[in-house]
């Protein structure tokens, strides 16, 4: 199993977050996201990674990847196993791609404006800060089970100082979440040396 990864995309970081989680085997080609090789246009024709690979089986779309690794591995279980309970979790992160990570690929891409950056530095500050008093009771985003949601979320908050992006003091109960995700050691392990030095 083959995971082509960008050293620092935050896609790809979800993906390798949760296959330490799972405790799999797998090895991890570093991709430049900045130029893709012609292999990864065969495989995903989007020209984009995460890509994983297993022997002529490829997938792409980094929630796409998580959700088959999770069903093929099933422990831990990441995703519920009630239907109408996964259905939520799935529902939540449709909700994360269209008001979070929308954002996060206009201040990766190089062909961002500054005035769309600052934009997108706002919608996800304000999505952020929303979703602070939630931890005032929950140990994670549902509950006190690490699920899914929480592989998804823990690349973008590990990079908020990289993006510019400074919560206000209401949100200090997100910021304790985050430091339960980052002190995992499977978020330890999936970090690349680039991506350890985004925070010092």
């Amino acid at each position: 199993m083959i995971l082509y990864s960008g050293s620092t995309c935050p896609f790809s970081h979800r993906c390798r977050f949760l296959l330490y989680e799972k405790g799999m085997d797998f090895d991890v080609v570093d991709v430049d996201v900045n130029n893709i090789p012609p292999d990864i246009v065969t495989m995903n024709p989007y020209g984009e990674v995460p890509v994983l690979a297993e022997r002529d089986f490829a997938l792409y779309e980094a929630n796409i990847i998580c959700e088959y690794l999770d069903e093929r591995f099933p422990h831990p279980q990441l995703m519920p196993s009630e239907p109408v309970v996964r259905a939520r979790v799935r529902l939540l992160m449709f909700n994360f791609e269209r008001e979070l990570f929308t954002h996060v690929r206009t201040l990766e891409s190089r062909a961002s404006t500054d005035s769309a950056k600052a934009k997108a530095r706002d919608a996800i500050r304000s999505q952020l800060t929303g979703m602070a008093p939630l931890f005032l009771k929950n140990k994670y985003i549902f509950g006190d089970d690490f699920t899914m949601l929480d592989i998804v979320l823990a690349p973008l908050l590990w990079r908020l100082g990289v993006y510019g992006i400074e919560l206000p003091a209401s949100a200090a109960p997100l910021h304790k979440y985050a430091e339960r995700l980052f002190s995992r050691q499977s978020f330890i392990d999936s970090m690349t040396p680039s991506e350890k030095v985004m925070r010092r």
